[in-house]
């Protein structure tokens, strides 16, 4: 029996990022290790980084935050998301 290899949450918070949201969410895509998530965070952008971010499969867990947030609070705010054994920023 093949051993289940631990899920990785990674966090990615985005305010206004789509010039390299694309190229930035694929890099996780192609990555060796597959057991892993993708917590996103949009922090209130007014951009298309949740017309890309909402384009991927369910791997992409995508949330808004209802306003803008420092970094630290929108990173937690991700982080109580997490269902990963660890964590990535």
């Amino acid at each position: 029996m093949k051993k289940q290899l631990p899920l990785v949450s990674v966090v990615m918070n985005c305010y206004n990022g789509e010039k390299y949201l694309k190229d930035a969410i694929d890099s996780i895509y192609a990555q060796s290790y597959s057991n892993w998530e993708i917590i996103f965070l949009d922090n209130a952008s007014v951009d298309d980084s949740e017309v890309i971010a909402q384009s991927y499969d369910s791997k992409l867990r995508y949330y808004k935050a209802p306003n803008l947030l420092p970094l630290h609070e929108a990173r937690n705010l991700a982080i109580e998301k997490c269902k990963g054994d660890a964590i990535a920023f």
